[in-house]
């Protein structure tokens, strides 16, 4: 008992020569792969970065300290 292709063989090749044509890094082929690859990290970073810095001026204005 064999199951159905998930799409047709014409339709994959031709997917296949549109990306293997492309003269972009592997990683940025796709419409939205820039969000992942890019706008996600960018965002992680800048988040870290402010955390980071918030918890430095805390500790060294001695802020939130318990007693």
């Amino acid at each position: 008992m064999t199951e159905p292709p998930f799409a047709s063989r014409e339709r994959l090749r031709k997917h296949q020569q549109y990306f293997q044509s492309m003269h972009k890094h592997t990683h940025l082929k796709g419409r939205y792969d820039k969000i992942t690859s890019v706008a996600i990290p960018l965002a992680l970073a800048a988040s870290t970065t402010f955390l980071l810095a918030r918890g430095i001026y805390n500790m060294s204005q001695g802020i939130g300290k318990k007693e």
